[in-house]
C-alpha cells in the first residue's frame, strides 16, 4: 500500500515463534492459484496468517483490481471492520500456492484478549489500515455532493464519524461526475447521492439508509437477550462498554448517529488525563470504540431508543424502527443536544451556514472567511480555537459578562490572547438572512440594545443543551430540565414504587437496573473525564445487580 504510512507498520509480519503461538486458534488452509479467500462485502470473514506462498489485498474497481499490498509468509489479513463484524471492503486472493493459519472472528477476538503481544500488533495494524483507507478513499461507498447542499454535509459528517472510507465527488467543480449520474439515471437535483458498494444508488439517504446500505449492523442478533444495553456511545457510554465486555458481559451499544457524542465533534480536548498535547474528539471516540469491540462489544449505529418497556422483566427497548431489544440492565448516556436559536427561520440554514459541531469539514467551508461562534462554555472555546486557524476572523458571542465561570482558564487565556478572535460579552444573534445559503447575520448588545448586521455566512451553535428524555417519562424519575434523576437525587416521592428493600445505587435511576451516565444525568459534572468515570463506575454497579 503506497500512502501516508510506512508499510512495515501497516503490514508487520509474524515471527515463526509468534506464528506457533496463532496457530491453536486456527486450523491450516491450504490454496490454490488465484483462489478468493475472502471477497469483498463478505460479512466476517476469517482472519489469515500466511505460512506459505503469496497472497494479495486488491480493491475491486470495475473488470480490473487495484492492487493494494502483496503478503508472504508472516504476513496477516484483515482491518477494523473485522472486530466490528461489518463487510469487508476489500478482495484477498491467492498469487500462487500456499498454506495460511485461518481463524473465525470469535476466535481472534478472544486471541487479542488474551495474547497480549500478538494483541497489540493486530490491532494497531488494523486501525493503521483504517486510517489508510480512509486517506486513500478506499471503501464501498461514493459520495456525489455540492459544497451548496445541506445534506452534502450531513452525508461526509456521518461517514467520517463512523470511520468509513468513502470516495467525494463534488457535482460543481467535478467535469465526469454529470457522466457518472447519467449512468445511474440521477439527476443534480438529487444530490447529495451516495453509491453504495457499486450497485445500490442512494438519492439524499438518511444516516439509517446509508447505515444498513453499507451493513454497519449487519452483525447484530435483534433478538438475543443481553446483559446490558447502553443507550448513547459518548464517552460515558464508550467506556461503560468497555468495562462492561472487558468484564465478559454481552454489551449492546445503541446510537444514533456516531461514536463520540458532542465530545466526538470536538476538535480538541486538552485537559482529559493522558493526553497532554491534546487529542481530537474524534481520535478518542474511534479508540474507545475499537477498544469495546476489541473486548467484544457490540455497538449499533443510525438507530435511536423511542420507548422503554419497564412494566415487566426482562426490560425491552424499542428502536427507532420497531423492534425490541430485551436487556436484564440498562445504561442510558444519551447526553444532551446544544439548543438551537430563538430565531424562526433557523432551520432553513441548518447545513446551510448554521452548524452544531465544528470538525476539519466544516472548517474547509469557511476557510478564509469570518465566521461567529455562539457559547461561552469549553466547546465553544474549543471550536473557536479551531476554527481561528483557517477563518479569517471568528467573532465569540457570549451572553454573560465574563468567560471565567463557563470556562477553563487555560482555554480562556488562549481566546484572549489569540488576535484572529474578538469576544463580544452580553450579545446574542438577532436575525439570520440569505437566499439558499446564510448570507447575513444580525446580533444585538442585550444591554445597550444596539445591532450589528455583518456579512457572516457561518454561525456555529454552542450554547447550552437540552436532553432527549421525553420517551422515559413513563418510566424514570426527571428533574424539571428533563435530565434523569439518580441516587441520592431521587426524593422518596420518586422512590414512591421502588420495589427493593435496598436503595438505589449512586447512579441508578428510579428504575431498578437502570441506570444514568453523563451528560443525560441530573447534577452531572460537564467533563470527558468525569463522564468516563462515570461509565467505568456504572459498570460495577450492574455487576452487583446482576448478581441479585
Amino acid at each position: 500500500m503506497t500512502g501516508l504510512m510506512d508499510s512495515r507498520q501497516v503490514f508487520p509480519t509474524f515471527t515463526d515463534q509468534q506464528i506457533r503461538r496463532i496457530a491453536p486458534h486456527g486450523h491450516v488452509h491450504r490454496f490454490r492459484q488465484g483462489e478468493v479467500l475472502v471477497q469483498a462485502g463478505e460479512i466476517a470473514p476469517c482472519f489469515f496468517v500466511v505460512t506459505a506462498g503469496r497472497i494479495e489485498i486488491v480493491r475491486p474497481s470495475g473488470e480490473t483490481d487495484r492492487l493494494i499490498m502483496a503478503l508472504g509468509p508472516g504476513g496477516f489479513t484483515g482491518e477494523v471492520s473485522m472486530l466490528s463484524g461489518r463487510r469487508t471492503l476489500v478482495r484477498i486472493r491467492a498469487v500462487d500456492p500456499g498454506e495460511a493459519i485461518r481463524v473465525d472472528r470469535d476466535r481472534l477476538l478472544s486471541l487479542v484478549q488474551t495474547e497480549g503481544e500478538l494483541g497489540e500488533i493486530i490491532l494497531r495494524a488494523f486501525i493503521l489500515r483504517r486510517v489508510e483507507l480512509i486517506a486513500q478513499g478506499i471503501g464501498d461507498a461514493v459520495l456525489v455532493g455540492s459544497r451548496h447542499s445541506a445534506g452534502t454535509l450531513r452525508v461526509q459528517e456521518f461517514l467520517t464519524r463512523n470511520g468509513h472510507p468513502y470516495q467525494y465527488l463534488d457535482a460543481d467543480l467535478d467535469l465526469g461526475v454529470q457522466q457518472l449520474l447519467e449512468s445511474f439515471q440521477v439527476a443534480a437535483a438529487d444530490v447529495p447521492i451516495v453509491i453504495c458498494r457499486g450497485e445500490v444508488v442512494l438519492r439524499n439517504p438518511t444516516n439509517v439508509e446509508i447505515a444498513d446500505c453499507l451493513g454497519f449492523n449487519v452483525s447484530i442478533d435483534h433478538s438475543q437477550l443481553r446483559d446490558v444495553v447502553i443507550i448513547g456511545a459518548g464517552p460515558s457510554g464508550l467506556a461503560a462498554a468497555v468495562y462492561a465486555a472487558s468484564e465478559g458481559f454481552d454489551v449492546l451499544v445503541i446510537e444514533s448517529t456516531a461514536p463520540g457524542g458532542r465530545a466526538g465533534a470536538s476538535s480538541r480536548i486538552e485537559n482529559y488525563l493522558g493526553f497532554p498535547t491534546g487529542i481530537t474528539g474524534q481520535e478518542l471516540s474511534a479508540r474507545a470504540h475499537e477498544q469495546a469491540q476489541k473486548f467484544g462489544a457490540q455497538v449499533m449505529i443510525a438507530r435511536s431508543a423511542t420507548r422503554l418497556h419497564c412494566s415487566r422483566k426482562p426490560y425491552a427497548v424499542e428502536l427507532s424502527d420497531g423492534t425490541r431489544i430485551s436487556t436484564r440492565t440498562i445504561l442510558i448516556a444519551t447526553g444532551a443536544e446544544y439548543r438551537t436559536l430563538p430565531i424562526g427561520n433557523l432551520p432553513r440554514f441548518v447545513g446551510r451556514g448554521v452548524y452544531f459541531g465544528a470538525s476539519f469539514i466544516e472548517a474547509q467551508v469557511c476557510r478564509g472567511e469570518e465566521v461567529i461562534v455562539v457559547g461561552g462554555a469549553n466547546s465553544a472555546g474549543q471550536a473557536a480555537m479551531f476554527l481561528a486557524r483557517t477563518a479569517r476572523r471568528v467573532h465569540l458571542l457570549v451572553r454573560s459578562a465574563s468567560l471565567a465561570r463557563t470556562m477553563s482558564r487555560y482555554l480562556m487565556r488562549r481566546i484572549e490572547q489569540d488576535p484572529a478572535i474578538a469576544i463580544e460579552f452580553h450579545t446574542e444573534v438577532s436575525a439570520l438572512d440569505g437566499d439558499v445559503h446564510l448570507e447575513r447575520i444580525e446580533w444585538r448588545n442585550t444591554r445597550t440594545g444596539e445591532t450589528h448586521t455583518r456579512p457572516i455566512r457561518h454561525v456555529f451553535v454552542m450554547a447550552g443543551a437540552d436532553p432527549s428524555t421525553g420517551w422515559l417519562k413513563e418510566c424514570l424519575a426527571l428533574d424539571p430540565k428533563g435530565f434523569i434523576k439518580t441516587g441520592p437525587s431521587l426524593s422518596p416521592e420518586d422512590l414512591a414504587s421502588w420495589p427493593l428493600a435496598r436503595p438505589p445505587h449512586l447512579l441508578e435511576t428510579s428504575l431498578p437496573a437502570v441506570f444514568a451516565v453523563g451528560d443525560v444525568r441530573a447534577d452531572n459534572v460537564k467533563r470527558v473525564a468525569s463522564a468516563v468515570g462515570e461509565g467505568s463506575i456504572a459498570i460495577a454497579f450492574v455487576q452487583q445487580v446482576l448478581r441479585e
